[in-house]
């Protein structure tokens, strides 16, 4: 079956970076755009960045443009998100998303001093 699991998820300071990673399975990886979404606290989850199926078209919100970095490594079923200058407003639980139309579990970063 489909999974998706995320992980790289933690607390870090504002300025700082991470990279989630979401390790795919159980469907033909290459064949499929991937996203990242987030949903911050009592608000809606929305698209953060995503890439298509060769990684050579990328996609970013406004709020990310410039600070986050999709890509994905089909050899091993990968998708990454590379955070720069993360902000507080940052904080959510990020989400893997196939188009195939299976989520991962999240994980969940939090951007506080």
């Amino acid at each position: 079956q489909v999974q998706l699991v995320e992980s790289g998820g933690g607390l870090v300071q504002p300025g700082g970076s991470l990279r989630l990673s979401c390790a795919a399975s159980g469907f033909t990886f290459s064949a499929y755009v991937m996203k990242w979404y987030r949903q911050a606290p009592g608000k809606e989850r929305e698209l953060v960045a995503s890439i298509s199926t060769a990684g050579r078209t990328t996609n970013y919100a406004d709020s990310v443009k410039g600070r986050f970095t999709i890509s994905r490594d089909n050899a091993k079923n990968t998708v990454y998100l590379q955070m720069n200058s993360l902000k507080p407003e940052d904080t959510a639980v990020y989400y893997c998303y196939a188009t195939i139309g299976s989520w991962g579990q999240g994980t969940q970063v939090t951007v506080s001093s």
